[in-house]
């Protein structure tokens, strides 16, 4: 296993605020964070980062981990500078997170957890989605996609975003998709949940059947200091489907947890 090259965006917000790091879905990029942004931007320094082969990262070149893409993230935090940082992931994003927090405690002053778990789906499906990819590629996956990931309304009521992100899944390079399924198969960090320490908000959205609201529990009571919050007008990509409440709960949470 290889720690994975990431690409992240150049930070916006204010010089020598605390680093916030966004992380992202499987099958998206930092498009997912672009409606949040310009608000958390105001109080912190923001950057978000690439998977392997989605957005402007390099595809892969060897198998990884979950805990190789956390360590992925560390070299960013160290690479802008900063041995402090805040953290909030989606999905696969924030499996990264939860990775990050075991293994770069230190690094990590607090961390929202947002649509994702301490595993996610069943391992089987995973290898099965990754053989379907690399025989038919992203774009078969478009049309069950914007089922799993958005709310009944969200594709009408936030067209231009969630279409960008369908985009996104289509453009991402398959055999790194693959990889990330991969990676999926083998991330379980529930019986090491009690070992972090920092401020954790598990946020889940009302709609998701992929981590719905027993995922972000179980990481809510499993951690040493958690708590949940949900966000009604979403189903698994709550940053883009509904930006406003997403900030809301980023703002109150960093705010007091983020000292």
């Amino acid at each position: 296993m290889t720690v994975p090259s990431l690409a992240v965006t150049e930070p916006v917000g204010p010089a020598g605020a605390p680093l916030l790091l966004l992380g992202p879905s499987l099958g998206t990029s930092t498009i997912l964070w672009d409606d949040v942004v310009p608000d958390l931007a105001e109080t912190w320094r923001v950057a978000a980062w690439d998977l392997p082969g989605h957005g402007t990262s390099p595809a892969a070149t060897a198998a990884f981990t979950v805990a190789d893409l956390a360590d992925g993230v560390a070299d960013i935090a160290g690479r802008l500078g900063s041995s402090r940082i805040l953290y909030a992931g989606v999905s696969l994003g924030g499996a990264v997170g939860l990775e990050l927090l075991l293994r770069h405690p230190d690094l990590v002053g607090a961390a929202s957890i947002i649509c994702s778990g301490a595993k996610i789906a069943e391992t089987a499906g995973w290898h099965d989605r990754a053989a379907h990819v690399r025989a038919q590629s992203t774009s078969s996956l478009v049309v069950p996609s914007a089922q799993r990931w958005f709310a009944p309304e969200s594709l009408s009521r936030r067209p231009v975003i969630t279409g960008r992100l369908l985009h996104a899944l289509q453009d991402a390079d398959d055999e790194s998709y693959a990889l990330c399924c991969e990676a999926l198969a083998a991330y379980d960090v529930r019986d090491r949940l009690r070992e972090i320490t920092a401020p954790v908000l598990a946020v889940f959205g009302r709609f998701d059947q992929v981590c719905p609201e027993a995922s972000a529990l179980e990481i809510a009571r499993g951690v040493q200091n958690g708590e949940v919050a949900e966000v009604p007008d979403a189903a698994h990509l709550a940053p883009a489907e509904d930006p406003e409440v997403t900030t809301r709960l980023l703002r109150d949470f960093f705010a007091t947890a983020g000292r």
